[in-house]
């Protein structure tokens, strides 16, 4: 095994999917039964990966409980108090892979992706994935194969091919030397220090990269990308165990530590554990740890961990010609 230590910066606030990450990062959200965080994990353990850097700061503290908690990895953890981009997070933690081989994976983000395939390149290569309005990532622009250039936020799109936010390097030494040189000259796109930038410099250096597309790549920084990765994920993993007096649509993630009576759960729904359900329905929806859930119709909904809703079940009795609606 070749000696790779990733980096996932989780330092994140998390503003757009508030209330959420008022008492949670981001990055421990849950979907599909687990935090975000824990499928990426998952996807570095069966690589063999077992040197792991995390950039923390909002709430830093619930992510090294989480990793401690269920992982046995190589763990170090470096405080951004401060938050001047990814090319600042990633320079904060260059004393821990002076000499290593680096996979770098954004921890708010997931994929279905061949890791190993990525691992086994003879070049330092960067995840990429078409999309139609290319102004608001880093791209890529590519020659005979390789990266000739790349671009963070260009206003005029030059390529269609995104930088998803894996990253394998090589060389560790030159991406040090090249983040050390755009601190020091304080060069800032959209006001940050970007580790587009860098590896831009790594280019004009010699350093060589490839793309490697990316085809699953499910970014989980709203609440509806956040549902979406939901769905994506239960399409692949999904608990579809029965339950008396439940009737479950697949795909869907029921924790076996909750309970559901007399409800119809699914499709894409994750339960998690300790939740309580009972006489609802519950569609495309994710629900908390040891929520409770009665006498409710949810739809693309997401219910915080201990959050209770309890609704109510109507008694109509109508004429010819009636139309009613509940808003």
């Amino acid at each position: 095994m070749k000696n790779i230590r990733a980096i996932i910066p989780v330092a994140g606030i998390g503003t757009r999917l508030r209330p959420h990450t008022y008492t949670l990062p981001k990055v421990l959200l849950n979907v599909a039964g687990k935090p975000i965080l824990g499928h990426i994990l998952d996807r570095i353990q069966i690589e063999g990966i077992s040197k792991v850097t995390f950039i923390i700061g909002y709430l830093g503290e619930k992510v090294i409980e989480y990793v401690e908690h269920n992982y046995d990895f190589d763990a170090e953890y470096i405080d951004q108090e401060e938050q001047h981009g990814l090319g600042h997070a990633i320079y904060l933690a260059r004393e821990t892979f002076m000499n290593d081989e680096l996979l770098i994976v954004l921890g708010d983000t997931v994929f279905d992706v061949d890791l190993k395939s990525m691992l086994s390149s003879k070049y330092s290569a960067l995840g990429v994935k078409e999309v139609e309005d290319p102004r608001r990532f880093g791209v890529a622009i590519v020659e005979n194969e390789f990266i000739t250039k790349l671009v963070e936020k260009p206003e005029t799109p030059i390529s269609n091919l995104a930088i998803v936010g894996l990253y394998y390097i090589k060389n560790s030494k030159l991406l040090t030397e090249c983040l050390d040189e755009i601190i020091q000259k304080d060069i800032r796109t959209k006001d940050e220090y970007q580790l587009t930038d860098a590896l831009q410099l790594m280019l004009d250096k010699g350093e060589k990269f490839i793309p490697f597309l990316v085809e699953g790549w499910f970014d989980c920084g709203k609440p509806e990308t956040l549902l979406s990765t939901n769905h994506h994920l239960l399409e692949k993993f999904n608990n579809t165990e029965s339950i008396d007096g439940v009737t479950i649509i697949k795909p869907v993630y029921i924790s076996p530590k909750s309970k559901v009576e007399n409800s119809i759960i699914g499709p894409y729904t994750t339960i998690n554990d300790g939740a309580i359900i009972k006489n609802s329905i519950v569609v495309n929806s994710i629900i908390g740890v040891n929520a409770i859930v009665e006498n409710e119709i949810l739809r693309d909904s997401i219910i915080g961990n201990n959050t209770i809703i309890k609704g109510q079940f109507r008694k109509l009795n109508t004429g010819d010609s009636t139309e009613i609606i509940f808003d």
